[in-house]
């Protein structure tokens, strides 16, 4: 099964971090990386925002994003939440085991 990476922005270190850890439990990503903040410029409801922001990298495979995508909007505190998931085109054949053996 393909390993894909599903990327996220959350309010806050502490949302991402609550998030993360139940993803991972639930055995929907193998592996979560929360980034340092960034700086987000966007528009919203007619308004150019700016705000700070903690984005995140999941590690799941392709039959399990779409769940993942569900879950994560479940959780998470926006209205509308930015994920998106990215393919990725080569890994160690060890590293894409080892995320399928943690989401069985």
């Amino acid at each position: 099964m393909p390993v894909v990476t599903l990327y996220a922005v959350f309010a806050n270190p502490d949302e991402a971090q609550r998030i993360g850890r139940t993803i991972v439990d639930e055995k929907l990503a193998a592996c979560v990386n929360i980034l340092g903040p960034c700086h987000s410029i966007y528009r919203w409801q007619g308004a150019i925002e700016t705000a700070t922001e903690v984005p995140a990298l999941f590690k799941t495979t392709l039959d399990k994003a779409d769940a993942l995508i569900a879950r994560v909007t479940d959780l998470h505190s926006y209205e509308v939440p930015a994920i998106a998931v990215w393919p990725i085109e080569r890994l160690p054949a060890a590293y894409g085991d080892w995320v399928e053996t943690e989401l069985r």
